[in-house]
């Protein structure tokens, strides 16, 4: 069938997430060319059709990607009723942007901030699989026998976590340092699967997303990612789009 789906392309436009611009079409809200398109499926051409939302016209956006390293008491939201500084406030940009899922206020380390909702929505579906590496330092020493649980996968309230790489980097009575990488993205997931264990985090730190490492970006800094970055997070994602 000629055409993309109108979810995916009001999406792109920076209208909301995917999801919710289905519900934008379901609710009347959307005409092309003039007309009501409240059914699904619909295909468009995005060049050619005049998309409207609430009477508003979508027109495409610079789409824009940036990669920062997110100090500590940073919050990945965009709105925030305490007034913390955000990810946002740091990484300069024309285009209204987002994190891409999210490190919480005390990890620190990498996160991709975007305007493309559609990649957006990809990277952080769980289906997807893109592993991300945090170096994690613990109270206590981490034997052998934790470590196996981790990398099998604990169980948290949400079920069993999917296998972890677990790579020991040191350890004495007092402290010790690993390297984890998973593939999910559930709140706190390192944390928590560390507390399972009888490991309480000092600290965490985010050091790669698939193959974006943190390495030559001070905290607090960011760059915008390379064309062939970009094409490497949409390829790792490619062929795996939800319907």
């Amino acid at each position: 069938m000629a055409g993309q789906r109108l979810q995916k392309v009001l999406a792109a436009a920076g209208v909301a997430s995917r999801r919710k611009c289905e519900e934008l079409i379901l609710e009347g809200a959307v005409r092309v060319n003039g007309k009501v398109v409240d059914e699904l499926p619909a295909f468009v051409d995005a060049e050619r059709d005049v998309i409207t939302v609430d009477g508003e016209r979508i027109r495409a956006e610079r789409k824009v990607y940036y990669l920062l390293n997110k100090p500590k008491g940073v919050v990945c939201t965009n709105s925030d009723p305490a007034g913390r500084r955000r990810a946002i406030d740091i990484v300069r940009s024309r285009e209204r942007i987002f994190c891409v899922g999210r490190l919480d206020v005390d990890t620190t380390g990498l996160i991709v901030l975007t305007n493309d909702s559609e990649l957006g929505n990809r990277l952080t579906h769980p289906r997807y699989g893109i592993g991300k590496t945090y170096v994690v330092r613990v109270k206590g020493e981490v034997g052998g026998g934790a470590v196996e649980k981790l990398k099998k996968g604990i169980w948290l309230s949400e079920g069993k976590t999917e296998k972890a790489g677990v790579k020991v980097l040191n350890r004495s009575r007092k402290e010790s340092s690993l390297e984890v990488t998973i593939r999910q993205g559930l709140n706190r997931q390192v944390r928590r699967m560390l507390a399972r264990v009888g490991h309480k985090v000092v600290s965490l730190k985010r050091t790669h997303i698939g193959k974006l490492g943190v390495r030559g970006l001070g905290a607090g800094k960011y760059r915008k990612l390379s064309d062939s970055e970009v094409g490497y997070l949409k390829k790792a994602t490619e062929g795996k789009e939800s319907v």
